[in-house]
């Protein structure tokens, strides 16, 4: 009776609803195995999907679903992708997440890190001013964005070439200048003699 008293009062069910749960849990239940799955997928689906995911330079499946119609048809037309209609209706109805999942082996594999060789830290946040819109004003004059390159081409061992670029917002202005490393000393204010372009023209 003490049991079925703080059933009640902790579920706030009715007696009677609380007597009968009670039983029910005392029953043995015989569980009956779970039949697996059918995956809907096959392996030479999934084969072709990462085939369409390669050719269009590994997108996110969010980028990658709104060009599989056009992709899948241009590739069963050339012969790259043998695929029965039935087939390239599965991958064209693919949704972003399923194309995630279906290819994570895949993304894995390829071993990408980011592309940038920054580490975050506190020092560089309580130094640079965070960009806030109450003060932000990109149709005036004045109001930049800094970018640092580095032209390693994929190796990040010993110096290479930088860039450091500004660019101002609303009129375009762009000031370029080459620095050999990253050390602070090739920060420093100095006059410079490059030739400022429209940012329109750069690219990073």
């Amino acid at each position: 009776m003490r049991i079925l008293d703080e059933i009640v009062e902790l579920t706030r069910w009715h007696w009677d609803h609380a007597r009968k749960a009670l039983r029910e849990a005392m029953k043995l239940k015989i569980l009956k195995p779970g039949t697996a799955r059918i995956p809907l997928y096959d392996s030479l689906i999934i084969e072709a999907l990462v085939i369409c995911w390669t050719l269009s330079r590994a997108p996110s499946g969010k980028r990658k679903t709104p060009m599989l119609t056009n992709l899948v048809l241009l590739l069963r037309r050339d012969g790259d992708l043998d695929l029965s209609v039935v087939q390239a209706d599965l991958i064209v109805q693919m949704s972003a997440a399923t194309i995630d999942r279906s290819l994570a082996p895949s993304r894995a594999e390829l071993g990408l890190r980011g592309r940038s060789h920054t580490k975050p830290g506190t020092l560089l946040k309580s130094q640079i001013p965070i960009r806030t819109w109450s003060q932000w004003n990109e149709n005036k004059p004045g109001f930049v964005e800094i970018d640092l390159v580095r032209h390693e081409g994929g190796e990040a061992i010993g110096e290479h070439l930088n860039t450091l670029t500004v660019a101002d917002i609303a009129t375009g202005w762009t000031i370029n200048r080459s620095v050999k490393n990253k050390a602070a000393i090739n920060f420093s204010p100095a006059p410079t003699t490059s030739k400022s372009i429209p940012s329109s023209h750069f690219q990073s």
